[in-house]
């Protein structure tokens, strides 16, 4: 489960085994109990969460829209694309 990045206690990270076929570009945010997953393409949008409040969401979906660039290359070396 390679981590891309940590903010405020959160890992924002993707698992290795992303789906086959491989879904799009994405990112999972976990904080203890808390989880979130956060769709970057082909909008940025949440696609689920759990033990996270409305505003924490949106808090956590800009915080990966500002470091897409950095979670697409991660993800593309990781996965070779």
């Amino acid at each position: 489960m390679p981590v891309v990045f940590r903010h405020n206690g959160y890992r924002f990270f993707f698992y290795s085994n992303e789906g086959i076929p491989r879904e799009p570009l994405h990112i999972h945010v976990r904080k203890g109990d808390a989880l979130a997953k956060f769709w970057l393409e082909p909008m940025p949008e949440i696609a689920d969460s759990y033990k996270l409040s409305a505003q924490e969401l949106h808090e956590l979906l800009d915080i990966a829209i500002q470091h897409k660039k950095e979670i697409a290359r991660y993800w593309n070396e990781y996965f070779g694309d």
